[in-house]
């Protein structure tokens, strides 16, 4: 349940991007897509900082570090892998992260950005929740940002990684609720 946002929240939107918004995923991307359209009106209408953050893993060490399965490391990516869809409305004055991890704060400006604009709490959906999300999240919560999770902007490509994210691991980090949930408070 979200019982507040903070006046200073920003909207922080992980990897919905071309590469990513065609894997199969555990929910109809197309729902995640206009939840998330609603969230970026709500947030441009209220005059709120929006965050598009992308992922691009090309060459970055914790691909190459010993795992099984190993995660392929040489994938070449299409040009356009990386572009935030234009489903959700992205806008030259929003800001523009990439990542190269799970989470979105480490080695990027993210944090800086944030403090910048004196943000205190995020909103935060995307693919796939119990990875970048969930990455991003907890390094928020390292922070001490208050953290708020639409359950209904995001997805996973695995239905129980979603699902554990969202019943075990949200709840001890922030405030879970849904598109509306959010859009009400923001009114």
């Amino acid at each position: 349940m979200i019982t507040e946002l903070d006046k200073k929240t920003a909207l922080i939107l992980i990897d919905l991007q071309k590469g990513i918004v065609g894997f199969p995923l555990a929910h109809p991307v197309e729902g995640i897509l206009a939840n998330a359209a609603k969230l970026v009106d709500a947030f441009r209408k209220a005059g709120l900082p929006i965050v598009f953050v992308n992922v691009n893993p090309a060459g970055a060490k914790w691909t190459t570090s010993r795992k099984d399965p190993a995660p392929a490391s040489n994938i070449v990516f299409k040009e356009d892998w990386a572009e935030i869809v234009s489903d959700i409305n992205p806008q030259p004055d929003d800001i523009y992260i990439t990542k190269h991890t799970w989470g979105a704060f480490f080695e990027t400006a993210l944090d800086e950005e944030l403090k910048k604009r004196d943000i205190t709490g995020i909103v935060i959906g995307g693919i796939s929740t119990s990875i970048g999300v969930e990455g991003t999240a907890r390094q928020a919560s390292e922070r001490g940002y208050n953290v708020t999770f639409v359950t209904d902007a995001m997805t996973d490509m695995v239905a129980s990684a979603h699902e554990n994210s969202l019943k075990t691991i949200f709840p001890r980090m922030g405030e879970t609720g849904t598109t509306g949930d959010v859009i009400a408070k923001l009114d």
